[in-house]
């Protein structure tokens, strides 16, 4: 890939996968609390969304 994106160590890469899932899982609870109709609920989809998918983006060893 890119020589610009970050490169972790296996370990780290399952660590900080495994925490943005559950990250982005816990702001989509959230945003159903809220309901997902609503403008906060949307915002808090997007972010969830996105932290769930953070780590496509690093290559790991």
């Amino acid at each position: 890939m890119s020589d610009h994106l970050p490169v972790l160590s296996g370990r780290t890469y399952r660590r900080l996968d495994t925490a943005s899932k559950i990250g982005g899982l816990a702001f989509v609870a959230a945003a159903l609390e809220v309901g997902p109709t609503t403008a906060a609920g949307i915002a808090l989809v997007v972010i969830g969304a996105t932290l769930a998918t953070a780590t496509v983006f690093i290559e790991n060893q």
